[in-house]
Formats: C-alpha cells, sequence, structure tokens
C-alpha cells in the first residue's frame, strides 16, 4: 500500500513539475486574450485592422531584443536600469558619425552597438568591482549616461539618415515581415538557444537559484554577470539604433520609458526577479502584451498619462502573482492547487482582488473624466 501511494505521490509531482513551464506563458496569454476580447467587442474595426496590426508588431519589435538579454541579466538576480540612456546615447554617437565625420551608415551601426555593449560592460564592473548594488548602480550610470547624451545633442534632434538605418527601425525584409519584427524574433531565438543549450545559460540559472553555491561549484559568478551586463548593453544599444530608425530622428530624451517597459514585459512572462526562473517565450509574450495593452488605450482614446498607471497595474499585478507562487513554492506548497488551498494564500488573493478592483474603477473613471479642460476666464 505504501509503494501505490509512493507511486501515486510520484506521479503528482511529475504533473506538477510538467505544468510548471507553461505557468509563466498562462498568465500573459490570458491577458492577450483578454485585451483582444475587449477591443473586439468595443473597436472590432479599428484595432483589427491590418495597418494596427503592423504597428503593434512594430512596437513590440523595438523591446524584444532587450528583453531577450534583459531575462538574462534578471535570471542572474540583477536588474538594469539604465538602458533607456545607453540606448539614447548610442544613437546620438552613430547620428554624429554619419551626419557630422561622414563615417559609412554600416560602420556607424556596429560602433553603436558596440559602444552599448562597453557601457553594460562598465555597469559590469561597477556592480562587480565595487560591489555597488545592481539597482543603485545602474540608476547612477543611467544618469551618467544621459548627461553625456544631453551634452553631446546640446538639445538638437538629428533627423533624415540614409536608408540602412531606416530599413532597421521600419523597413520590410523580403518585401513580406517587417525588419525590426526579424531582428527581435531572431534575437528571442538565439536568446533561447542560448539560455537552454549553452554553459552560460545553464550558469545564469545557476547563479540566480544560489550564488554561493555556483561560486563553490567553480562558476565565475562575477565574471558571468558582466557578461549579461554586456549583452544588455549591446542589445539596448541596438534598440537605439532600431528606434533612430523608425523615427528617422533621434535626441538626448529619447527613450525615457524602457527600463520599466522591459523589465514589466521579463516579469510579466515569468522570469523571477528572485533568479533562477527564466522564460524567453514568456519574455517575447510579456512584450506582446504590454504593446497591445498600450495600443489598445491608444485606439480608446485614453490619455497617456492614463497609459503609465495601466502600465503600473500591469507590473504590480504581475510581480504580486509570481512573488505569491514563488512564496508557495519555498513554503513547501506541491502544487498550484495546494497554493489555493491555503487559507492565508486565499486572503492574499482576495486582498489582491480587491487592490485590482479598486485601480481598474479609477483607471475607467480616469477615461470617462478624461478629455480637454474647458479654458476658464
Amino acid at each position: 500500500m505504501s509503494a501505490s501511494q509512493n507511486s501515486n505521490n510520484n506521479t503528482r509531482v511529475t504533473l506538477n513539475e510538467r505544468l510548471e513551464p507553461y505557468l509563466a506563458i498562462i498568465g500573459p496569454l490570458v491577458m492577450i486574450a483578454l485585451i483582444a476580447l475587449a477591443m473586439g467587442i468595443f473597436e472590432p474595426a479599428r484595432y483589427f485592422r491590418l495597418s494596427n496590426l503592423n504597428i503593434i508588431l512594430l512596437e513590440s519589435a523595438l523591446y524584444m531584443p532587450m528583453a531577450m538579454a534583459m531575462t538574462f541579466v534578471i535570471t542572474q538576480r540583477g536588474i538594469d536600469l539604465s538602458i533607456g540612456s545607453v540606448a539614447a546615447l548610442s544613437a546620438i554617437i552613430v547620428a554624429f558619425l554619419i551626419k557630422q565625420y561622414g563615417f559609412p551608415a554600416w560602420i556607424a551601426l556596429i560602433i553603436g552597438v558596440a559602444l552599448g555593449a562597453g557601457m553594460g560592460f562598465i555597469n559590469g564592473l561597477v556592480i562587480t568591482r565595487f560591489r555597488v548594488p545592481d539597482l543603485i548602480g545602474t540608476l547612477a550610470m543611467d544618469l551618467v549616461y544621459r548627461g553625456f547624451a544631453l551634452v553631446l545633442a546640446k538639445g538638437l534632434v538629428l533627423a533624415r539618415f540614409p536608408e540602412l538605418v531606416t530599413e532597421i527601425g521600419r523597413g520590410q525584409a523580403f518585401y513580406i515581415l517587417p525588419t525590426p519584427v526579424v531582428i527581435g524574433v531572431l534575437s528571442l531565438i538565439a536568446g533561447y538557444f542560448v539560455l537552454t543549450r549553452t554553459y552560460f545559460g545553464r550558469y545564469t540559472i545557476a547563479i540566480g537559484s544560489n550564488p554561493e553555491a555556483a561560486e563553490m561549484t567553480g562558476i565565475s559568478v562575477d565574471r558571468h554577470r558582466v557578461y549579461a551586463y554586456v549583452l544588455m548593453g549591446a542589445m539596448a544599444g541596438l534598440a537605439g539604433v532600431m528606434l533612430m530608425g523608425k523615427l528617422n530622428a533621434i535626441q538626448a530624451t529619447s527613450a525615457p520609458y524602457f527600463n520599466l517597459h522591459v523589465i514589466a514585459a521579463v516579469v510579466v512572462g515569468g522570469t523571477s526577479l528572485f533568479g533562477g526562473r527564466a522564460s524567453m517565450l514568456g519574455s517575447f509574450a510579456g512584450v506582446l502584451l504590454l504593446s497591445m495593452m498600450i495600443n489598445a488605450l491608444v485606439t480608446l482614446r485614453i490619455e497617456f498619462f492614463w497609459q503609465s498607471v495601466a502600465s503600473g497595474v500591469v507590473i504590480i499585478t504581475s510581480v504580486a502573482v509570481y512573488t505569491w507562487l514563488q512564496k508557495s513554492d519555498r513554503d513547501g506548497a506541491t502544487g498550484l492547487m495546494s497554493a489555493f488551498a491555503n487559507p492565508d494564500n486565499v486572503k492574499t488573493l482576495k486582498l489582491a482582488a480587491l487592490l485590482i478592483g479598486i485601480l481598474a474603477i479609477l483607471f475607467i473613471s480616469g477615461g470617462l473624466l478624461s478629455g480637454n479642460p474647458n479654458p476658464s476666464g
């Protein structure tokens, strides 16, 4: 009898383990389906027309390379708040190389991505050599890089670049798919391969799970953390070039919210802020979800400021849910159903539902009351 019970327990654990990799992707997919359903009710003609779907894809593609790299950074228990400034500074330097110094566009683009990698390398050294916490170190470097961009640009808007630059930002590959989408999807595929098929990916998960244990097994934790930040900087530089090509212009204040958007997409996709758990497919779904949400708000003619509110609600909700799930794991739960059966967890869910309901009411009220105020006097 005990043998059969053990067999049933093993079967139950195996089923939970099989479901575990898909839990990260279920959340964003459900939210994507809800957005599609809501827009199918309120604005089907405008939201689902081909031109608007193309806009969503182009917006998503801009964040895909950064989401791929941020997945590695966050999986190693890191964070990078400087990617917006890295993107802006890289693009500003590329613009100056092309317009002022006459560099061929392809050489300037390579230099821009390399400069982004260099800035990521500096971030990694600040964190690993000077032992500055990731949050403080990258936030400080964000100010440094943004300051350099402001000094270089001197308030100018640099515009009208060669065709190669605009092709990267909004061109068509083989007259079928938008070039940025091809770049973004290929970067995520490459990231998935590195994460699941290489030593760097395995070391990344090991470092995030337990840095001390990883160090004791012979993994150079600091070196691999620097590698992750170098990759993050290079992808931020690439995103800066893509943004420059998309707009056919760049200025020092560009890309102010890249960091929050990318971090939100990665966390919504199921990569753990506590490290050791990553989902490249989830990061793709997270990027697509946020782009669909923002586009839906624009389609519904809701003001830009309420878009920020909606993004914040998504971040809070996703982080809270995944933190709750991870707490269940740490407390010894044997699956998702046992987590729901815990009375304390049920109370937490009810509180979270109440908070989300209040935020939703505020959001809807703001959307209904938004509009241009009547001037007085």
